[in-house]
């Protein structure tokens, strides 16, 4: 080999050297790099005629384990759709209040069912009177709130699925540009790995909100496809729109026009269907909440209000009560009639006529609603009535109650288990999820850099770079050897 062949070898095999220092650099410094893919130089030989002629850089390919990585991101929306149903079925729960904890509904129930008690066997007694009324006030108050407060989580869901669909816009589109940039770079013969490294992580950034499966396409561009089969981006970014609401009452639903859904340039996307395209992750968590849970959370408060209201509206309970004229509970003051159930519960009014503070009077739940002068203080037969009506047993007339026979405390217990064992149920998914999710993201690490290995590779390239080094130094003595002759 003469000494220019030599030279050149060992010139192409410090830049093989030095390109493979640079990647194992690269690697050794973003080991912890959300979405970074390990680098490895790809090296070929190189020759002319029959001869050897150094090395050849082919490129810097970017090793990542695609199957590992698409099961993590499906990973990633089954945590986020089970986090988001469990986050807000636990404000309900919360707003129910535990069994035997103050301000409770079971709480309230028993306080009111206490205070008929005591107030029948001493009917004469103003301030057990007194206790009767506020005890129901707080009752009716309570039913109230957690009407309100299942209202708020529809909105709260509302704002942040416009919030997700903001956010999924802008994501798209950046990943879109990426698209074209590393085409244009690959295209120019450039490297366009911290592109693709840049594109996985924003991938990764919303495959919480919807699974998506990530589709190979020509000169290093990717489609996004969502578990469901719906087309996420392939090619231009799709608009996806969705108007939130100010105010959500319990009669705004998707059927009646009040909420709206998402639509992918101008189709709408059924999201209460089992069947949905976008379904899995949090976004159609959001829709779960907004469109279902609570709402069926409300139509049983309701039903639970519309068994107190009939319990006590009753005229065998109290004689004195005219027809039409309500009971003790009221339909926001009126009589309830079963055509308007829905929202019963955010209308749930103690009946005036036994509030001093609404010109009511203490006696009537002594001596009768309807009553037009107090009778004798003695007489506890309605309170005792009051009370029977309120432990009796009896089968709701709606709801998910109903066919079943209880009493209204038992009612309460019976609302509160069916939202605690949906809450446990999204519980235990998001522990299951995110379980899986840790497996996947440890095996991932895996697959990525190995620091160890990575100083092994580095070693081996600087023996390289020195033996190449050497051979430059040894050919450039003897060219000053030829020269001195």
């Amino acid at each position: 080999m003469s000494i220019s062949g030599a030279l050149s070898n060992a010139l192409s095999g410090l830049t093989a050297a030095s390109r493979t220092t640079e990647a194992i650099s690269s690697n050794i410094a973003n080991v912890m790099t959300d979405g970074y893919g390990r680098r490895q130089v790809e090296l070929s030989s190189r020759s002319l005629g029959a001869n050897g002629a150094g090395v050849w850089v082919d490129g810097v390919t970017r090793q990542v384990d695609h199957a590992i990585i698409a099961n993590r991101r499906l990973a990633d929306a089954s945590v986020g759709d089970s986090r988001t149903r469990a986050r807000f079925l636990e404000q309900i729960q919360d707003a129910i209040g535990i069994p035997g904890q103050p301000g409770s509904l079971g709480t309230r129930l028993a306080e009111f069912e206490s205070s008929l008690i005591e107030a029948a066997s001493r009917p004469d007694s103003t301030v057990r009177l007194q206790n009767v009324m506020q005890s129901a006030s707080s009752l009716v108050t309570h039913v109230n709130s957690i009407s309100d407060r299942i209202q708020g989580v529809r909105m709260e869901a509302d704002r942040e699925i416009s919030t997700l669909v903001e956010r999924l816009n802008g994501t798209l589109k950046r990943i879109e540009e990426l698209n074209t940039d590393i085409v244009s770079l690959r295209g120019a013969g450039h490297d366009a790995n911290a592109l693709i490294d840049q594109r996985q992580s924003l991938i990764d950034s919303i495959s919480e909100i919807v699974p998506l499966r990530q589709i190979p396409r020509d000169h290093g561009r990717i489609a996004l496809i969502s578990e469901g089969g719906e087309m996420l981006l392939d090619g231009p970014a799709p608009t996806i729109e969705f108007t939130p609401v100010g105010v959500i009452v319990p009669e705004m639903t998707v059927a009646s026009g009040g909420l709206d859904v998402i639509s992918i340039n101008g189709r709408p996307i059924d999201m209460g269907s089992g069947y949905n395209s976008m379904r899995g992750g949090s976004l159609a968590a959001l829709f779960n909440v907004r469109d279902d849970i609570a709402v069926e959370a409300q139509a049983d408060l309701d039903a639970l209000a519309r068994d107190l209201i009939e319990r006590f509206q009753d005229p065998s309970i109290d004689p004195t009560l005219s027809p039409g004229q309500p009971g003790l509970f009221t339909d926001a003051g009126a009589v309830f009639t079963p055509a308007n159930e829905t929202a019963l519960s955010s209308r749930l009014a103690l009946n005036p006529l036994v509030d001093p503070a609404s010109g009511g009077a203490l006696w009537r739940l002594r001596d009768g609603l309807g009553a037009g002068a107090p009778g004798n203080v003695g007489n506890s037969a309605l309170l005792q009535g009051l009370s029977t009506a309120l432990t009796q047993t009896r089968s709701p007339a709606s709801g998910s109650f109903a066919g079943t026979s209880q009493t209204a405390s038992g009612l309460a217990a019976d609302y509160l288990s069916s939202i605690s064992s949906r809450h446990q149920a999204a519980q235990s998914e998001a522990v299951y999820s995110e379980g899986r999710l840790n497996a996947l993201k440890a095996q991932e690490l895996e697959t990525g850099v190995d620091t160890d290995q990575e100083m092994q590779q580095l070693l081996l390239a600087e023996q390289a770079f020195s033996a190449n080094a050497r051979i430059i130094q040894t050919a450039d003595e003897l060219i000053q050897t030829l020269l001195e002759m």
